[in-house]
């Protein structure tokens, strides 16, 4: 089973949390080659800046992906953190996690400059 990792940065807006989760969720799938029945369950945290929606909403409605287990989180609220950051771990079966592709978009990339 593969636990892909990745974050994105938004703005406290629906729109914006919906469309950005929607995006990461999407390079992940792409990047990964995964469909949306490769997907066992989708973890994700935000940090406490974000608090307009539930990302997961929007992915389920947007991929269609009512089956999956999803849950959402607060993120440890660090003193040197990224701010309006949402962060997740999506569990694809069908993956070996030797091959699973991590996506950190935008400001996020600073979180994993090794990748």
């Amino acid at each position: 089973m593969g636990a892909i990792r990745g974050a994105i940065c938004a703005q406290n807006t629906v729109d914006d949390i919906s469309s950005k989760a929607v995006e990461l969720i999407a390079e992940i799938i792409a990047q990964n080659n995964l469909s949306c029945d490769d997907v066992e369950s989708i973890i994700f945290t935000a940090t406490g800046d974000l608090n307009a929606c539930y990302p997961a909403k929007s992915v389920r409605e947007h991929f269609n992906m009512p089956q999956i287990a999803y849950m959402c989180l607060a993120e440890m609220d660090v003193e040197s953190g990224l701010d309006h950051c949402i962060r997740v771990l999506v569990y694809a079966p069908t993956i070996m996690q030797k091959n699973c592709k991590h996506c950190y978009l935008g400001r996020a990339k600073c979180l994993r400059q090794d990748l």
